[in-house]
């Protein structure tokens, strides 16, 4: 048994091979150990704190703390064998890699939760839009330029060479803007719209064949809730290129209807019957009673037909459709009571007996 322990793979022992390892496995078990008692006792701990800022604290350094110690331990344990230089340089670059991903990737979900827990609140509170459409940016571009920064780090503490890598990306930056040419296409659309500002958050649109709610407004694309529930990402330019209708910005509803009436109706029901419109709209404080028609516009097929349009005041979708339904519940209702009757398809058939 003690010879099996003194075989040499790749240079090390068995024995080295199974220290190194149990170095590793201890490290996870650690690791594990130390999440379990951040999320049990210190968060516990912060709980019970005045501010929120602790907590947002350790519920972001939790995961990265983890793997810190599994990095710690790999490399502690890894350091124990006995390796060629040429393996020990990469192993120590990708150390260095490592580490600066996870110091970026604490800081990039730190900052996008205080900025969800105090830039977007605040951002929210204020009588401009603005600020609202700049947050997802803000928060976008904080992460790029944490990542950029991380990357140029990394790669410069892993040995190399970044004055080289940047001049090699100046060379290829003709191909690349070719290249990329629909993506820069996308960004400036995105420029457009901060420019023109034709909707904000919350708007409910009508563009490139979809209609819904702006949820966010991108550097690069658009994310609209569609009326059916499904989120739609459209890029920029196609948006700024497109017809944009924003049926938020509408300062009233238009209700156009056509009601017909039996050819029985007499001249005084009819008169009536226009009447009757026009105070169902004067007693709704929703409606604007200066711009309501009702006229006797036509003879139908069937039935003699009334215009009747309109107009409800600003307000929310589902407000509109209850000032809808008050209309059509009052009409009925007074029609019936006066003896006016609704016309219906039909036909009169005409034999001859012979």
């Amino acid at each position: 048994m003690k010879d099996f322990f003194q075989k040499q793979f790749y240079g090390n022992t068995v024995l080295e091979w199974i220290i190194a390892l149990s170095i590793i496995i201890a490290a996870i078990i650690l690791a594990k150990f130390i999440y379990l008692v951040l999320g049990k006792f210190v968060k516990q701990f912060t709980k019970r704190t005045k501010t929120r800022l602790d907590d947002i604290f350790i519920d972001k350094f939790e995961e990265p703390a983890v793997f810190g110690i599994i990095i710690l331990g790999i490399w502690y344990g890894l350091g124990t064998l006995s390796m060629s230089d040429y393996v020990s340089d990469i192993l120590s670059k990708a150390y260095y890699f490592l580490v600066t991903f996870n110091i970026a990737w604490f800081i990039t979900r730190l900052s996008d939760a205080l900025i969800e827990e105090y830039l977007s609140p605040l951002a929210g509170k204020t009588k401009t839009h603005l600020d609202d459409q700049l947050v997802p940016v803000v928060r976008k571009a904080i992460k790029l330029a944490i990542w950029t920064l991380a990357i140029v780090v990394g790669l410069n503490n892993a040995g190399y060479n970044i004055g080289a890598i940047i001049a090699g990306l100046g060379l290829g930056g003709l191909a690349f803007a070719l290249a990329a040419q629909d993506s820069i296409s996308h960004l400036f659309g995105g420029v457009v719209l901060f420019a023109d500002k034709p909707f904000k958050i919350n708007d409910w649109i009508i563009t490139n064949d979809y209609e819904g709610f702006v949820k966010e407004i991108g550097v690069r694309s658009t994310r609209i809730r569609t009326l059916d529930g499904r989120l739609v990402t459209i890029p920029n330019a196609d948006i700024a290129n497109s017809t944009i209708v924003n049926v938020s910005s509408e300062n009233g509803r238009k209700v156009k209807t056509d009601i017909g009436l039996i050819y029985g109706t007499t001249t005084g029901q009819m008169k009536k019957a226009m009447d009757i419109l026009k105070k169902i709209t004067e007693e709704n404080p929703d409606i604007d009673e200066k711009r309501t028609i009702s006229d006797f516009n036509s003879f139908g097929d069937y039935s003699l037909n009334i215009r009747f349009i309109y107009y409800i005041k600003k307000k929310t979708e589902r407000e509109i459709y209850h000032v809808k339904n008050e209309v059509n519940l009052a009409v009925l209702e007074q029609f019936n009571e006066n003896g006016l009757e609704f016309a219906f398809p039909t036909q009169t058939i005409y034999t001859i007996n012979q």
